[in-house]
């Protein structure tokens, strides 16, 4: 740990980072064993992170992350939104498709910025992703939970569905990397089929550069 850091406050932060990934809690015994550091440390973390509502304790002793948490993920969205969506409407006009950034919540992925193409042909409709997707139902939630997975270095770097009712048309996603405590993808969602050897490079491209901006 570097002399600067506050030990405190980085095991504080490792608690919400594990319950972050056990959505069903765990015990504060549990939390000990995954963080390697003693029962009654982790007990004052809690208290001290349930005092401020970043964590909440079930009556089964089960600890969750809290709605504290919540209130500042809402706030790192326009902070992602502003920074996505130059990059998302260049994506959009290159390959004439729906271009959009989601993000993980829990077991859903979600849309949280959206460009559309400055010009489309007059007997189509863009295609818009839908609002909340389980993550394994669509290309933008496995794309960006692939670095969990056996799919960390995935060829040829993207994830294709074609025409999925859940979706609402053909898509290409690719991961977000390199941006700490972030699970992310960029994406293009087209009502007619994709040339994916064209659009899968551009789409890692502009994931690229969204991950270098959010650095």
């Amino acid at each position: 740990m570097a002399p600067e850091m506050s030990q405190t406050l980085d095991r504080g932060l490792e608690v919400l980072d594990v319950l972050a990934r056990y959505p069903s809690g765990l015990s504060v015994t549990e939390l000990s064993g995954e963080l390697n550091v003693s029962r009654t440390i982790v007990y004052r973390l809690v208290v001290t992170l349930e005092q401020r509502g970043f964590v909440r304790r079930t009556q089964d002793g089960r600890c969750r992350l809290g709605i504290a948490c919540v209130t500042l993920a809402r706030q790192i969205q326009p902070v992602l939104r502003d920074a996505a969506l130059p990059v998302l409407r260049r994506l959009a006009d290159q390959i004439g498709a729906t271009a959009h950034l989601s993000i993980i919540d829990g077991t859903e992925s979600q849309a949280v910025a959206v460009a559309e193409p400055s010009r489309t042909e007059a007997m189509l409709k863009p295609a818009r992703p839908v609002g909340r997707v389980v993550v394994e139902r669509g290309v933008a939630g496995r794309a960006a939970v692939a670095t969990r997975t056996s799919n960390r270095n995935m060829r040829p770097g993207w994830v294709v569905s074609g025409g999925s009712a859940t979706q609402g048309g053909y898509a290409v996603a690719a991961p977000v990397l390199g941006v700490e405590g972030l699970e992310a993808s960029v994406g293009i969602l087209s009502p007619v089929e994709l040339d994916t050897g064209l659009a899968g490079p551009q789409v890692v491209q502009a994931a690229t550069d969204i991950a270098r901006i959010l650095r």
